[in-house]
């Protein structure tokens, strides 16, 4: 068992775990902590992506209560009903857009200066929206959300396959702007991303199977467990922070990141190759 991989496998899950729900992007992180440890090629990748799922067990723990009474309530609730089915209308657009042009955006788009562009420009874009006129709330909680809601912050979640956007940025942001309050738009995102990183988590694992053999199951186990536990500490923290906090704090963060992006790059430091 080599234990420095392991070491190297904790680290990607500790930043992986903090980041995967923040609006700073996960992806942007894992590619520089990958790259300084020197844990960057292709099976890495791919563990990138699996070690996602680790993460989602922590919001099913986090919203356990909710989860369960949804699926009691799933045959015979028009509520329950109506949630679940939200919530896959806004998982919908990211699979059509993601099978379609995922390989011309790794291809494309994966570049120091996408990526710090998507940073410094999502930075601005939320201090923008933390401190425009308030606007009227329409929704103030999951439940109340239309089927309309749910595509078009299905719709706003595809603009984080453009690297250093955020998923959790997109969607928290972009719901608020449509009239869903702080609470809402950051419980719907987190519930969004449940199907959304099991299948990209799965669908990676399957198509770069040839990549993997039982060895490496240590790794992947240990990256599994650790960002399990870094992404409950987080989400707990998020959502108490969201209470009394704007996001304000994370858009002067991704603007200074962007600018760490640019440095690494033009330096060398880091290779921002997909």
């Amino acid at each position: 068992m080599d234990l420095m991989l392991l070491a190297k496998a904790a680290v990607m899950g500790v930043v992986e775990g903090l980041t995967e729900f923040l609006p700073i992007s996960s992806t942007g992180h894992l590619i520089l902590a990958g790259a300084l440890l020197g844990f960057d090629d292709d099976k890495a990748k791919v563990f990138d992506i699996a070690i996602q799922t680790g993460a989602i067990f922590a919001v099913i723990l986090v919203y356990w209560e909710k989860i369960f009474a949804t699926v009691k309530a799933l045959p015979y609730q028009a509520e329950a009903q109506r949630f679940v089915l939200n919530v896959f209308i806004a998982f919908f657009p990211a699979v059509i857009l993601g099978l379609l042009f995922g390989k011309f955006i790794k291809e494309n788009l994966f570049n120091p200066w996408v990526v710090a562009t998507t940073f410094i420009v999502g930075g601005f874009i939320i201090l923008w929206a933390e401190r425009r006129p308030p606007s009227t709330i329409r929704i103030r909680a999951v439940e109340d959300m239309r089927g309309r809601d749910a595509l078009m912050v299905g719709i706003v979640q595809c603009l984080a396959m453009i690297p250093g956007t955020s998923r959790s940025g997109a969607t928290i942001i972009g719901g608020m702007l449509l009239g869903l309050s702080r609470k809402a738009a950051t419980d719907f995102s987190f519930f969004l991303a449940i199907p959304t990183l099991i299948g990209a988590g799965a669908y990676s694992l399957y198509k770069e199977r040839a990549l993997l053999s039982v060895e490496d199951v240590p790794m992947f186990a240990t990256g599994l467990v650790v960002s399990f536990i870094s992404a409950w500490i987080c989400v707990r923290w998020l959502l108490k922070y969201i209470a009394s906090h704007s996001f304000e704090i994370f858009a002067w963060y991704r603007i200074a990141f962007g600018l760490v992006v640019l440095f690494t790059a033009w330096t060398g430091l880091v290779s921002w190759a997909p």
